[in-house]
């Protein structure tokens, strides 16, 4: 079965330049340059995946739009931003929005299949069982890698895959102090320090709306972030 992706970006030279490079993936993917013309399209059948970019032409935040547009139509389908806004609170904006993933223009086109891949990855294993060896448990957490899924107290905590990554580097090395670099390299992203303490506060509020009394991650002041093993 073949993906099928579209690509919203209102800069043709750089539309091409990732549909070839997921075509060659093997992908089926649709371009679009506008906000209208997507819109029209996904009336008549969604994508597997939306790679949409926040500024569309004359509308600064059309990328946006486009997204709680999509949201309406299904809560389910994966939806990633690849934009050149890099700031706090467009990756704020994206990801309360709905985003499943939230990326920056310098991503490379190899980190960009990757994280496509790891989105189609997480589908085609919802319905697969859990094995040991995909799973780690750290006190009242449960993540499951092939399934891309995280549990709090048994009950899910719905993680988009980069705020996923950066839980299991912390919980998978609980104790020990994680760099705000090692972070960014778990994740495959590289963002500046601001967007790595928006994704934590983030991770944390997802958490606390289960548990208001989740305080599983420190922060190390000056070297990175921590999962605590002891909640008590």
């Amino acid at each position: 079965m073949n993906r099928r992706i579209a690509i919203i970006e209102d800069e043709e030279a750089i539309r091409e330049n990732y549909a070839d490079a997921l075509k060659k993936q093997g992908y089926q993917v649709n371009t679009y340059a506008d906000r209208p013309s997507a819109e029209k399209a996904f009336a008549v059948r969604l994508p597997d995946l939306a790679i949409v970019d926040i500024g569309l032409g004359e509308e600064m935040d059309g990328g946006f739009h486009l997204c709680q547009s999509l949201r309406q139509q299904s809560p389910t389908l994966p939806i990633m931003f690849l934009t050149a806004r890099d700031n706090d609170i467009d990756t704020v904006c994206g990801l309360r929005m709905g985003a499943d993933d939230y990326l920056t223009k310098d991503i490379s086109l190899m980190h960009l299949i990757a994280r496509v891949s790891a989105i189609f990855r997480r589908i085609d294993a919802l319905d697969k069982p859990a094995t040991k060896q995909d799973e780690i448990y750290v006190d009242q957490l449960s993540m499951n890698t092939e399934r891309m899924s995280a549990t709090w107290q048994q009950r899910n905590v719905g993680l988009s895959l980069t705020e996923f990554w950066m839980v299991y580097s912390l919980a998978k090395h609980a104790g020990h102090v994680k760099s705000r670099d090692h972070l960014m390299q778990e994740s495959n992203m590289v963002v500046d320090d601001s967007t790595i303490t928006s994704h934590i506060k983030r991770i944390r509020k997802k958490f606390m709306a289960i548990d208001p009394h989740f305080n599983a991650i420190d922060t190390v002041y000056g070297l990175g972030y921590r999962w605590k093993h002891d909640q008590s």
